[in-house]
C-alpha cells in the first residue's frame, strides 16, 4: 500500500492530494500541463519539501505529525526522469552498477542480470553511453533504476523527450516490468495513449487537486472527467485473443460484454490478454443489428448515460456487459433515433486500437 498525504503552497500553485495505491501495478498521475503531476512525485521522493505523510509499504518516509523524515537517498525508491541523465564518463555497465552499487546486498531484490535481460541490453553492454540512442538511453536509465531494487519506482514522463519511433521502441520493455516485476510504479505521464496501454490504476489531477481515481477503464470511460478532449474521449477494453482468421488476418478477442474483430495480432497467441482503445467517436448507434454493413463489430448494449457534449453532438455511456463504451453522436441523431437513458441499442464499431 502507497499512501501520499501532501501539501504544497507557492504564490501561484498550491497541490493537496490524499493518494491511497496499491502497492504493485503502475499507477498513472495524468493531466494537463501545471496540474501537479511532477511536485506530486518529487515530493513522495523527497526531492520537494511538502506537508503531510508518506509511507510505501508499511515503511514511513515522511510523517510530519510524528517529526519522522527521510531524505532521499535512505528512501528505497528508483527515479526515472524526462531525460536518462547517464553519467556521459561511464559506459552502460558502469552506469548499471551504480545503481547496483548504492543498494545493501540484504536489500538486493532484482538482479542486474535481471534488469538487463528485461530492457533488452545485453548486446549494449560494452558499448559508450554516448553512442546510444535515445530509446536505449532511456533503456538504461530504466535498468539503472531498477538495479537499485527499489520499494517504489517513480517515472517521470520518460518518453517525452522521445519521437514516436524511439517511444514504440521503449513501449514493449515498460509493459514487461508491469507484468514481470512486483515493483509498485508512479507513472507521469499528459499521454492519453500511454496511460491506457500500461496503467492499472489511474489519478486524475487538475490545478492540485485529485479530480477522480480508480481502474483505467472506469476512469476513461467517465463521462463527467473525460481524459483529454471531447474529440479524444475513448473507452478501454480489456479481454483475451480467443481465434485468428488466418484468411482475413482478423483476431478474436473476447471480453466481459462480447467479441470484437481486430486486425494487427497475429503474432499474438491464443488466450493472450490484450488492451484495446476504442475512440468515441469510432463508436454508433443503431436500433436494431443491421443486415448490410461493413462495420464486423456490433455489440449489444443499453445506454446508461446521455449529455450534451459539444454543439450539436451528445456524449452516451453504452453499458456491455461489464464493459462501459463511450459513443459520440450527433444530436440529431439523439432527437431522430429518441435516444435516452435505459434503451437497449445496438453499438457498431468502426475502429479498435490494439495498446498491448
Amino acid at each position: 500500500m502507497i499512501e501520499a498525504q501532501l501539501h504544497v503552497k507557492r504564490a501561484d500553485f498550491t497541490l493537496n492530494v490524499h493518494l491511497q495505491l496499491a502497492g504493485h501495478g503502475i499507477t498513472a498521475l495524468f493531466g494537463p500541463s501545471g496540474c501537479g503531476k511532477t511536485t506530486c512525485l518529487r515530493a513522495i521522493a523527497g526531492l520537494e519539501r511538502a506537508q503531510g505523510r508518506v509511507m510505501v509499504n508499511g515503511q514511513i518516509w515522511q510523517d510530519d505529525a510524528t517529526q519522522q523524515w527521510l531524505p532521499t537517498h535512505q528512501r528505497a525508491l528508483g527515479y526515472v526522469f524526462q531525460e536518462a541523465s547517464l553519467f556521459p564518463h561511464l559506459g552502460t555497465r558502469a552506469n548499471l552498477e551504480y545503481g547496483l552499487k548504492r543498494t545493501p546486498v540484504a536489500r538486493r531484490k532484482v538482479a542486474l542480470e535481471q534488469a538487463v535481460e528485461l530492457l533488452g541490453l545485453s548486446h549494449l553492454m560494452d558499448r559508450s553511453v554516448q553512442t546510444l540512442s535515445g530509446g536505449e538511453r532511456q533503456r538504461v536509465a530504466i535498468a539503472r533504476a531498477l538495479a537499485t531494487s527499489p520499494q517504489l519506482l517513480l517515472m517521470d514522463e520518460p518518453l517525452s523527450a522521445l519521437d514516436a519511433a524511439r517511444k514504440a521502441e521503449v513501449l514493449p520493455y515498460l509493459e514487461r516490468l508491469q507484468r514481470s516485476l512486483e515493483i509498485p510504479v508512479l507513472y507521469v505521464s499528459h499521454s492519453q495513449d500511454e496511460v491506457a496501454r500500461l496503467a492499472h490504476h489511474v489519478v486524475l489531477l487538475q490545478a492540485g487537486s485529485v479530480v477522480t481515481q480508480g481502474s483505467t477503464a472506469s476512469t476513461m470511460a467517465q463521462r463527467d472527467h473525460p481524459m483529454g478532449p471531447a474529440a479524444d474521449a475513448a473507452s478501454l477494453v480489456q479481454g483475451h485473443i480467443t481465434a485468428y482468421d488466418a484468411q482475413d488476418h482478423l483476431s478474436t478477442v473476447t471480453f466481459e460484454g462480447g467479441e470484437l474483430f481486430i486486425s494487427g495480432a497475429s503474432q499474438r497467441t491464443t488466450g493472450e490478454p490484450v488492451r484495446l482503445r476504442v475512440l468515441a467517436r469510432d463508436v454508433s448507434v443503431a436500433l436494431q443489428s443491421p443486415t448490410c454493413s461493413s462495420i464486423l463489430n456490433r455489440l449489444s448494449a443499453r445506454i446508461t448515460a446521455l449529455r450534451e457534449d459539444s454543439p450539436g453532438h451528445a456524449m452516451l455511456t453504452l453499458q456491455a456487459g461489464n464493459t462501459t463504451l463511450l459513443a459520440r453522436v450527433s444530436a440529431r441523431s439523439v432527437r431522430e433515433l429518441n435516444l435516452h437513458e435505459g434503451l437497449s441499442v445496438v453499438a457498431q464499431i468502426k475502429s479498435v486500437a490494439l495498446l498491448d
